[in-house]
């Protein structure tokens, strides 16, 4: 019992801090370039967890190596699009619009495996889109660059969930697929950064410390804690704490950045965060989520 409620709190100390990614992210990025800021965030968690779980390593397969670079791809796409994207959307938008992978999900798997998956991921899609609708205003303040992104990032991030549980299911070890993709991205970042000109030094200590959060808390940490609490939480608990990463993320973008969405905008995060919760509180349409999404 005891570290059953220590794994619950952990998990509810995680999601919080995803949420509050969102906000970091989006004043990161105002200081430095996309690109830039991705490279360091990810090569930093990509050596961390190869320097910690480097016996890990030795079970790194041609095969699990492929599946990686695979999800990998899948993850850059992702974490691009929604760093890009907040470029131009509030935080708030950003953390419900992202949520929406756990919506998206079911339904990719359906049209690439025929899963059945009955009549629930169809309503919640439904919702979602309503919810989206109002989000955006009703379509009046819905940018290709902003909202747009966040969307095509959910799309990438349940893309990615797909490409993980095939992995998990073929045996590949989780951590090694982990650091594969982690390291990817980062390679990815850098050379676009590099190719753009891009790679600047980070200034100040407010950006160093928003990378340290980023990178070594909310990216390599949060995994590690992520795979122990999942080992002593149950399952329909820990997809209940999960599915409240948005919820965080609209918290945190109204109390530290000024996200004010208005009754219309409300009731359309409502939606979408009620249709995430449905998903995510199904057993047999919960997604597999080795890695944190935040």
């Amino acid at each position: 019992m005891k570290s059953s409620r220590s794994a619950e709190l952990a998990l509810l100390g995680i999601t919080s801090v995803w949420g509050l990614t969102f906000v970091v992210v989006q004043d990161a990025v105002e200081q430095m370039p996309v690109t830039a800021y991705l490279a360091y965030r990810f090569v930093a968690a990509a050596l961390l967890l190869a320097v910690v779980f480097r016996k890990r390593l030795t079970l790194l397969t041609k095969a699990a190596f492929r599946q990686g670079l695979w999800m990998g791809l899948f993850l850059t796409a992702g974490y691009l699009f929604q760093t890009y994207g907040l470029e131009a959307t509030s935080a708030s938008n950003a953390g419900f619009i992202t949520g929406l992978f756990v919506v998206i999900t079911p339904l990719m798997a359906w049209a690439l495996n025929r899963q059945s998956i009955g009549w629930v991921p169809w309503a919640a899609a439904g919702v979602s889109a309503i919810g989206l609708f109002l989000l955006s205003g009703g379509g009046s303040t819905f940018t290709f660059r902003g909202d747009g992104l966040e969307l095509l990032c959910a799309i990438a991030f349940s893309a990615h969930i797909i490409a993980t549980s095939r992995g998990v299911k073929a045996g590949h070890d989780v951590i090694a697929l982990v650091v594969v993709q982690l390291t990817l991205v980062g390679v990815v970042c850098t050379a676009m950064a590099v190719a753009e000109g891009d790679l600047v030094m980070p200034h100040g200590a407010g950006l160093w410390a928003n990378l340290a959060l980023t990178s070594l808390i909310t990216t390599a940490l949060a995994f590690v804690v992520q795979t122990w609490a999942q080992k002593h939480a149950a399952p329909d608990r820990t997809a209940l704490i999960l599915a409240g990463e948005p919820a965080f993320a609209g918290l945190f973008g109204w109390w530290l950045a000024g996200d004010r969405l208005g009754l219309q905008g409300w009731i359309g995060a409502a939606l979408i965060f009620g249709a995430i919760l449905a998903v995510e509180t199904i057993p047999r349409l919960r997604p597999p989520r080795p890695l944190p999404e935040g």
